[in-house]
């Protein structure tokens, strides 16, 4: 047989996982000439990009234009997506040994993390990233409820997702329904009674980790007012030196927006959202039906480590926060995967620079890679995992060349096609996908909206013509 590589001997590269990082590893490996390339990129859901659909805030419409990048991608002969397959359900990754060379893991970070205080477990506490998947119309959770009855709601955080999730509260209908929000969302934020929206940061507005466009943004919602306490909104003596220090321009612009909604007076919008600093959650406390009533919050200060950066640590000083729903969005995090190594503590895969490393020999595990927020932790924007995925694929590169990679018994794309045609014969292909693109878009536009997206695995299967492949 003729090496690896070449025109009668492929390099046959299974991605798991079809968000971002999976296409962009995809291109990078593509536009290395003196290499013949085949990719299989799989997911678990039907349809591909990840948080691009599931995670993008459907009032964000041009940030999902990168899709049309991965479009290209997915349009070469070498390209193959296999949707609606489950790594350890459908397929293993003995499985994949025997197919490919190489395998790279970007399943993302799936979960989120904690918040361990007294009263975490009260009813009316969610991650938020329950709810942007919930909003999106993520298959997962097209069932979650969420008590948009309370009149009161904090968001633990001040990154870009807790901004996405106070905006969708403050949203009027009206700006909601020119948007591709799922439905079901669609229907109960018409409802709902949410009048206050507390965004809680433990940090300064100097520290806040939202972007400028993202809090620039908040000041033109049509019927929610902004606030920020005036004593919160100025700079503590550290963040002011460390601001002037730096030749950070766009942290500059962010404290200036900021402090342009201290002590503003309320326009008569029917809702009102207020930014608070340098505060941090310490408990919650509950009714006896274990619901959320309200939540005690310390209030902080902030002080330099070794390593010059400004931490914060509670004061003595605390106050109650009356709230009946609150969302925390703290970080991200990944989740294991059956036979891959895992660091538990950091959310991520055992890795160097994307080679996925055996936990008790510190090795390189041989054809195994990683990329994306499974490999570095959730950092960045989807732009940052394009060098991500790029780095990652050097490493590979560099060990097909130097002969490092998996010996599949079966290396050829037909023998893909027949495991799967018997394990999993509802698998989505890229035509699928394309196909149930189509009809979201046109019953999108004769709504007068981008999309409407369907939101349950059993709704896409059927409208490609695929429930036949289920029953049997």
């Amino acid at each position: 047989m003729s090496q690896v590589g070449t025109a009668g001997n492929p390099l046959r590269v299974a991605i798991i996982g079809a968000g971002p990082t999976g296409f962009y590893a995809a291109e990078h490996l593509f536009k290395h000439t003196d290499l013949v390339v085949e990719v299989d990129l799989y997911d678990r859901l039907p349809t591909p990009f990840g948080l691009v659909r599931a995670g993008v805030a459907p009032d964000h419409q041009k940030i999902k234009s990168v899709t049309k990048l991965f479009d290209r991608v997915a349009q070469r002969p070498e390209f193959r997506f296999f949707g609606n397959v489950e790594l350890g359900k459908d397929i293993s990754v003995a499985d994949l040994h025997d197919y490919y060379h190489q395998i790279i893991f970007s399943t993302g970070a799936q979960t989120d993390r904690y918040l361990n205080i007294p009263g975490a477990d009260l009813k009316n506490h969610h991650p938020a990233t329950d709810f942007v998947a919930w909003y999106n119309g993520h298959p997962d959770f097209r069932d979650y409820e969420f008590d948009l009855t309370q009149e009161r709601v904090a968001v633990i955080g001040v990154g870009n997702v807790a901004i996405d999730v106070a905006r969708i509260l403050a949203r009027t209908t009206e700006e909601l329904a020119t948007t591709d929000i799922a439905d079901h969302a669609l229907e109960a934020l018409s409802k709902s009674k949410v009048k206050e929206i507390f965004v809680i940061g433990r940090r300064g507005p100097a520290q806040a980790a939202f972007t400028t466009p993202e809090i620039k943004e908040m000041g033109k919602l049509a019927d929610c007012d902004i606030y920020v306490l005036p004593e919160e909104a100025q700079l503590d003596a550290l963040s002011e030196k460390a601001l002037a220090d730096s030749a950070d321009r766009g942290t500059a612009r962010k404290v200036e927006i900021i402090q342009s909604y201290a002590g503003k007076e309320s326009t008569g919008k029917s809702r009102k959202m207020t930014f608070r600093f340098l505060v941090s959650p310490t408990e919650m406390f509950g009714n006896e039906a274990g619901e959320i009533t309200c939540m005690q919050m310390v209030k902080n200060e902030l002080y330099a480590t070794d390593a010059g950066t400004l931490r914060p640590r509670a004061t003595d000083n605390f106050e109650m926060l009356d709230v009946g729903l609150v969302f925390r969005s703290i970080g991200y995090k990944g989740v294991p995967l059956e036979g891959v190594p895992f660091n538990e503590s950091w959310g991520v895969i055992l890795n160097d620079k994307g080679r996925v490393i055996n936990a008790e020999t510190k090795q390189p595990v041989l054809g195994a890679y990683t990329a994306g927020w499974i490999k570095r932790g959730p950092s960045g924007v989807i732009g940052t995992n394009k060098p991500d995925a790029l780095e990652t694929v050097e490493q590979m590169i560099t060990d097909w060349r130097n002969g490092r990679i998996l010996s599949p018994t079966h290396p050829n794309a037909a023998d893909v096609t027949a495991f799967l045609d018997s394990h999993k014969p509802d698998y989505f292909t890229y035509a699928d996908w394309e196909k149930l693109d189509a009809i979201e878009v046109a019953k999108g536009e004769a709504q007068g909206r981008p999309r409407v997206k369907f939101t349950t695995v059993e709704e896409m299967l059927a409208a490609v013509g695929k429930e036949t492949a289920v029953a049997a």
